[in-house]
């Protein structure tokens, strides 16, 4: 879901089949929109790893196409990576690949609602001319 300040309609959707081979589109999309916001290259990078980790877990659990949702705002991007699922699912915020993603990503939610699995990632590109 996007913020409470933010459109209900994303500024990019995209629909990709639930198979790993695909996962390099959604990364590569990820890349080219974070550059649009003037995010450093390792911001980028480190964008890049997030949703390529998000999309991983997600799609141990698809019973579906996966979709990305991404709105653009000044120097921050969020990222929905969602597929829905069949039966009882949850996602282990203690596990390791949760911390790889919470600690590449600003913010990172997850949730499961009327059969949809959602992971939420929020980045803010670091000022240009400091380090991270």
């Amino acid at each position: 879901m996007p913020a409470a300040d933010e459109p209900a309609r994303a500024d990019v959707e995209l629909r990709l089949p639930a198979e790993g081979a695909y996962v390099s589109v959604l990364r590569t999309t990820t890349a080219g929109l974070a550059a649009r916001l003037d995010f450093t290259l390792d911001d980028i990078e480190d964008l890049r790893m997030a949703v390529g980790e998000a999309a991983a877990m997600v799609l141990e659990v698809a019973a579906g196409d996966l979709t990305a949702r991404f709105w653009l705002s000044g120097r921050t991007l969020r990222v929905v990576v969602a597929t829905p699922v069949v039966g009882h699912v949850t996602i282990d915020e203690h596990g390791f690949a949760w911390q790889v993603l919470t600690t590449l990503a600003g913010e990172a939610h997850a949730s499961v609602d009327a059969g949809r699995l959602e992971i939420t990632l929020v980045v803010t590109a670091t000022p240009l001319g400091t380090t991270s």
